[in-house]
């Protein structure tokens, strides 16, 4: 995909930027850079590459420093819920106010 110069001044209309001639045309090569870059990439075989979970983890053998998922404070929301008008089943009951 490659961009034209009109393409670029209608983008640069809707992001409504002010551009000159000259800032228009260093915008479309480098656009048009940034999007062979991307057909570039798309066009390389990663069949079989397991998705990485962090970019390291390519170069380096890194344990994931993941936290257990562990219960640290105490339910409170009975306490919570004891000053509220209607409570019920640990739902806020309020009226209804669309028919």
């Amino acid at each position: 995909m490659s961009l034209t110069l009109s393409d670029v001044k209608r983008i640069a209309n809707l992001a409504q930027l002010e551009m000159n001639e000259a800032d228009a045309e260093i915008a479309l090569t480098e656009l048009n850079g940034i999007f062979a870059l991307a057909e570039q990439m798309q066009a390389v075989d990663t069949t079989g590459v397991a998705p990485l979970a962090q970019p390291l983890s390519a170069i380096l053998a890194l344990p994931l420093r993941l936290r257990d998922d562990v219960v640290t404070e105490q339910n409170h929301r009975d306490d919570y819920q004891a000053p509220a008008p209607k409570a019920q089943d640990g739902l806020y009951l309020v009226p209804k106010v669309i028919e």
